[in-house]
């Protein structure tokens, strides 16, 4: 049972009745894995069949009103001009000096109505921030709690999407609003796992319905409910960033790889000056895949070591790759190591070895 100050998914009791086993995720209770072969059979069924997965904890807010779009684009890093209406883009929140408060995505509708869909734990802040900048007129809601997100990820989703009579086929980064069993729903091509997917945000109190019906569509194809364990495997095999971890306030755009999210050319958004300066001056670590070659399992904040015992660089993210069937990793480290490097982690006082790989350690569909 969650305490009195720990939040829960519209979900949750289902989650409870099908055994998952259950943690705390910026505050809120959330599945890690179900019963019935646990992250690696979750893992496994996204990658080759399709899974479904609750992912409610996620943040809702809106920003709308005359010009909230250029607004907006003010204060994200990425350029909103890049995309059009119907289309989603992920983009970061930084601060002044660069660091990243968060990374989200943005659901452009229209000029004058975006959602956003931040992290858990920094919701909060990215409405405190955009509303204390707010122009008059263009209104900044938090709706963390009047929304579901459920993503549906993996090579059999059309499928099952279809089943439903819910629309397919748009592409990658596009969304549409719609109606199911007359609940409106908004479908989007995005995911977090590298598989061709859709995550689909309906009100709090129509969630139930939608993911029992989704759960009986994925029947036919193996599918099966999967927990955030799998979800995090998924990621850092594709080599997906997690805020916290590959992103910070300490480490930035520039030193994450995700530099491709932002609109370098705008004439402003926040932290625009000193992420410019650490760019230009190429003297950061930076973020880089790692593939043990030997045995163990690298794990976030072990020491990255080069052949000569000299610290390299630091893991962000580690894990076992069930794809591969080995460990993979995220690490920071120094920008004169090269693609191949063997090098080796610490983890706990024992040497594991492994060398620099770039991500994706697996190839996904998630375009397709």
């Amino acid at each position: 049972m969650s305490d009195s100050t720990t939040m829960t998914s519209p979900l949750h009791d289902r989650h409870v009745v099908l055994g998952a086993k259950m943690a705390d995720f910026s505050g809120w209770s959330m599945p890690i894995e179900y019963p019935g072969g646990g992250v690696v059979a979750e893992h496994t069924a996204v990658r080759e069949r399709v899974g479904l997965f609750d992912v409610s904890h996620l943040g809702n807010a809106s920003v709308r009103g005359p010009g909230a779009k250029d607004f907006l684009n003010t204060c994200l890093a990425n350029d909103l001009d890049r995309i059009e209406p119907g289309k989603a883009q992920y983009t970061l929140c930084c601060d002044e000096d660069g660091g990243v408060v968060d990374d989200l995505i943005a659901y452009l509708r229209s000029e004058d109505d975006v959602f956003l869909i931040p992290n858990a734990a920094n919701t909060a802040e990215v409405v405190r921030r955009l509303q204390l900048e707010a122009p008059a007129g263009v209104e900044v809601s938090d709706e963390h709690r009047e929304h579901a997100i459920l993503a549906l990820q993996g090579p059999a989703v059309d499928e099952v999407m279809t089943a439903l009579g819910l629309p397919t086929g748009h592409g990658y980064m596009s969304f549409v609003d719609t109606t199911w069993e007359g609940v409106p729903v908004t479908v989007c091509r995005t995911g977090y796992t590298g598989e061709r997917g859709y995550e689909l945000v309906c009100a709090a109190a129509d969630a139930g319905a939608l993911w029992d019906a989704l759960v009986a569509a994925m029947e036919p194809y193996a599918g099966i409910p999967c927990g955030l364990g799998a979800r995090d495997t998924l990621r850092t095999e594709m080599g997906y960033a997690l805020h916290g971890n590959e992103l910070s306030r300490e480490i930035t755009p520039v030193m994450g790889r995700t530099a491709w999210a932002v609109g370098w050319d705008k004439p402003a958004f926040w932290g625009k000056e000193a992420l410019t300066r650490q760019r230009e001056a190429k003297e950061c670590r930076l973020s880089r895949g790692l593939l043990v070659t030997g045995r163990g399992i690298p794990r976030a904040g072990c020491t990255v070591l080069d052949q000569d015992g000299t610290e390299v660089g630091v893991v962000t993210s580690g894990t076992f790759g069930p794809t591969l069937r080995r460990g993979v990793a995220l690490a920071l480290l120094d920008r004169t190591i090269a693609e191949g490097t063997p090098l080796v982690v610490d983890v706990r006082g024992r040497r594991v070895e492994v060398e620099m790989s770039r991500p994706p350690f697996v190839t996904g569909g998630a375009a397709g």
